[in-house]
């Protein structure tokens, strides 16, 4: 089976201070269709770095990474736009909702750029999915962070993303909301077949994943597969 993402030797570096950083250095590890995976390692060590460039949100110094076989550094503005539209979700610690638009705008704003058929309809399939349906005509400001982090989940997976991309995503959660929140993100791999790539500093979410990838100063120090 081949893999939805593949990093071959990616590294990152970026000049800082006229100081040269490496964030990852020559990381090589792959991802499958229906894989909860959880990055796991102190802040700095690179979880967010790799989590951009699984997303085609930033692009290796070195070596390549393979989006659904396609190489992100080939890929023009249009294409790039594309992808993240089309093959990737995104899940933020901060959720990231647009506080001007109700819940089900939230989530249809995906659709809407895309111009697919009937938003309205799918997003609140979606919410009904998240168990938000009841709070569609709500603005975020009126919800929860539990909910808005599951209105954040729902507007992910409105476009059936082939690639779940979550960063800290129970990070400003409570532990009953945050279970939740990784229930659902264990079911996007589960039931839509989605990859779901998380990075966590919480061992205990990391235990719910399949995989778990520990880095260490932008390297992969281990690799545990369940």
């Amino acid at each position: 089976m081949a893999f939805t993402v593949e990093l071959e030797g990616a590294g990152k570096r970026y000049f800082s201070e006229g100081a040269e950083v490496h964030a990852l250095r020559s990381v090589s590890l792959g991802f499958r269709a229906g894989e909860f995976a959880a990055l796991t390692g102190r802040s700095g060590c690179g979880k967010t770095t790799l989590l951009n460039l699984c997303g085609a949100m930033d692009f290796p110094s070195s070596g390549r990474v393979l989006v659904n076989g396609v190489d992100t550094r080939t890929l023009d503005d249009a294409g790039l736009t594309g992808l993240r539209r089309t093959r990737v979700g995104f899940v933020f610690q901060f959720f990231q909702l647009l506080p001007s638009l109700t819940v089900v705008e939230n989530v249809e704003l995906p659709l809407l750029l895309a111009g697919a058929p009937s938003p309205r309809s799918r997003a609140g399939e979606m919410l009904r999915w998240v168990e938000m349906e009841d709070y569609q005509t709500r603005y975020p400001h009126q919800l929860s962070g539990g909910q808005m982090q599951r209105a954040a989940i729902a507007r992910a997976l409105v476009h059936s993303p082939k690639l779940l991309l979550a960063d800290e995503p129970i990070g400003n959660l409570d532990t009953s909301t945050g279970e939740i929140v990784l229930g659902l993100l264990e079911r996007a791999a589960r039931e839509h077949g989605a990859t779901v790539i998380m990075a966590t500093h919480s061992l205990e979410s990391a235990a719910r994943c399949d995989t778990v990838v520990r880095l260490r100063d932008g390297h992969v120090e281990e690799i545990e597969r369940r």
